[in-house]
């Protein structure tokens, strides 16, 4: 298994990487979180969660699609181009196909799916984000990346979790961790910059986004023992206005989250074969 500090030597020669998971919530997580790491992992799962096309249409009209799914499709068609740019074929990409936005309304669902697909694939290390309060799906598939080491039937694997972006005095910090630690850091070479830059702008829909992303910086660090029953990053949420709508759990009004079966049965994430 790879260790932590191998994550994030940028020098480190490439590692096999079939027992490792990239498990995030939407479509260019996994490039922003660890697009050079991917590059030098040959073998590498990536499991994306939700579709990337939320009911609201305000991105899409963005973009420029008339509805969810012709954009999520594109988000689909991207994700692959992107990938396929670091040596990922489609074949180790694995699609949950839950609905952006409702990662928290399915959370037993996708705990379970999960455990399953660590079980069957022998996962040893998972890479997913960091409980930061940036974006619902984000810290909901933190939440479930956890509750699924617990069902797991074999031991359950290292999780390294990385920063995407949060609130903080100074307004909205990306790539770096709420609580002020750094962390494990790659300072990626000329050659891995530029094969990250390919593969966000591979992603043409997201690029109002993108802008922001630092493409020289990865950061890794073995997942804190979160407390899930306390909002995180101090309670500063981003999204906690929507906590109705996002189907988010008890401790958006200070109670303990109480998970129950609404989830569908648990299968493993299928293998992504949609056309491009």
């Amino acid at each position: 298994m790879p260790s932590l500090a191998w994550l994030a030597d940028e020098h480190a020669a490439p590692m096999e990487a079939s027992r490792v998971a990239v498990v995030v919530a939407h479509p260019d997580d996994e490039t922003i979180g660890c697009g050079a790491l991917i590059a030098r992992s040959p073998g590498i799962n990536i499991v994306m969660v939700t579709d990337g096309a939320p009911s609201d249409l305000t991105n899409a009209h963005r973009a420029g699609f008339a509805s969810a799914a012709d954009y999520g499709r594109a988000r689909a068609r991207e994700l692959r181009s992107a990938l396929a740019i670091a040596g990922v074929d489609q074949t180790q990409i694995f699609a949950m196909d839950v609905a952006d936005g409702g990662v928290w309304r399915t959370l037993v669902s996708v705990s379970q799916r999960l455990a399953s697909f660590f079980d069957e694939r022998g996962v040893d290390m998972v890479l997913t984000h960091a409980f930061e309060g940036g974006h619902s799906d984000h810290d909901g598939v933190a939440y479930a990346v956890r509750l699924a080491a617990g069902l797991m039937f074999r031991r359950a694997p290292a999780v390294i979790e990385m920063p995407f972006y949060h609130e903080s005095a100074d307004g909205l910090k990306y790539q770096s961790f709420c609580d002020g630690e750094d962390g494990m850091v790659a300072r990626l070479t000329e050659g891995q910059v530029a094969k990250k830059r390919a593969m966000l702008d591979a992603f043409p829909s997201q690029a109002h986004v993108l802008h922001c992303i630092d493409p020289s910086v990865e950061r890794f660090r073995l997942a804190k023992p979160y407390d899930f029953r306390s909002a995180p990053n101090g309670g500063v949420i981003l999204y906690g206005r929507r906590a109705t709508d996002l189907g988010l759990p008890d401790w958006m009004r200070r109670q303990a989250p109480a998970p129950t079966a609404e989830g569908a049965a648990a299968s493993a994430p299928r293998r992504d074969r949609r056309a491009a």
